[in-house]
């Protein structure tokens, strides 16, 4: 029997790859390589929390600097030596609680972003910036869970509760006691949402186009880090500043513990009313924020793509 020819319709058919258009062959490369680069469906997981903890290392000292400065009115001077004369010991005395929930948070952040926008954009063929979108604010929406770590340190810095809450603890184990039970673990829920549904989309979205607009670095490089570093640190302070209002309202809502559960909007008018009807007036202390963002989300997206690198050999 002949072989049939090459260009036969029925041989067309039979062969995929033939009849592939130049976009799909394209996605069909970039499903592999996505694939290939994490072999291991825990590197961003592991990753993000190992970058939060390094952040959190590095620029505790100049938190607790910031914090001092906002209690107690210091200069920043004044701070320094009060900080200096406790000793070296006293420095890092409070960072389990902040190294727990933002450990948890950014490894829940750039884990399952990257899981859902692999299935939205290579499995479900979803357009590429809907697939981020959508799997920013999935992430987002899934970090909410540790609002309760939120709560428990708002309370803990309100200085009208300072006797009744003793430690991180004692708020976790006790909070659920007042007359709103468990809902209180979750007051300022709504806030979180909508801070971390579009601060996450806004992060991955401008993540590489940023980049992209900075001078070309090979991977590995100091350069490239530092590239790394100026991006993260752009949107953390973009992402700072728009959301500053939010966190706001939401430290407001979150410093109450019994009573009316207020809603966005009552906190809103409530705290607009407070401060002489002036908008301008939810931005204290946002040149603060945006210095810590800023140097916060460089570390954290300049050391995310270098242990990516290290112990994955990939790149996000």
């Amino acid at each position: 029997m002949a072989a049939e020819p090459r260009n036969s319709p029925r041989y067309c058919q039979s062969s995929p790859l033939l009849t592939e258009t130049h976009s799909d062959l394209k996605d069909r490369i970039n499903s592999f390589d996505e694939s290939s680069d994490c072999k291991n469906d825990n590197a961003h997981f592991f990753c993000g929390a190992g970058s939060s903890a390094i952040n959190i290392v590095l620029t505790f000292p100049v938190n607790k600097v910031m914090f001092r400065q906002q209690l107690f009115g210091f200069r920043i001077q004044k701070a320094i030596q009060q900080m200096r004369r406790e000793g070296f010991i006293r420095l890092y005395r409070g960072l389990p609680a902040p190294l727990l929930q933002k450990s948890l948070s950014t490894s829940l952040m750039f884990g399952l972003y990257h899981k859902s926008h692999h299935v939205l954009r290579y499995e479900w063929r979803w357009n590429n910036t809907i697939a981020t979108l959508s799997a920013s604010v999935f992430a987002g929406t899934c970090e909410a869970v540790l609002t309760p770590f939120e709560r428990v340190q708002v309370l803990l810095l309100t200085p009208k509760h300072h006797g009744t809450f003793k430690s991180t603890y004692h708020t976790l184990t006790t909070l659920h006691c007042y007359n709103s039970g468990v809902k209180e673990y979750y007051r300022g829920l709504s806030a979180i949402l909508i801070r971390n549904g579009f601060s996450n989309a806004i992060f991955f979205g401008l993540r590489k186009p940023i980049k992209q607009l900075l001078p070309k670095a090979d991977q590995g490089t100091v350069k490239n880090s530092v590239n790394d570093f100026i991006s993260g640190a752009v949107i953390g302070a973009i992402c700072s500043t728009l959301f500053y209002p939010i966190n706001v309202i939401k430290t407001r809502m979150q410093s109450n513990v019994g009573g009316e559960f207020l809603s966005l909007k009552q906190t809103y008018i409530l705290i607009y009313n407070e401060r002489g009807r002036d908008l301008r007036k939810f931005f204290r202390g946002c040149h603060v924020n945006i210095a810590r963002s800023f140097l916060s989300w460089g570390i954290i997206n300049a050391s995310f793509e270098m242990l990516l690198k290290f112990f994955y050999n990939v790149k996000s």
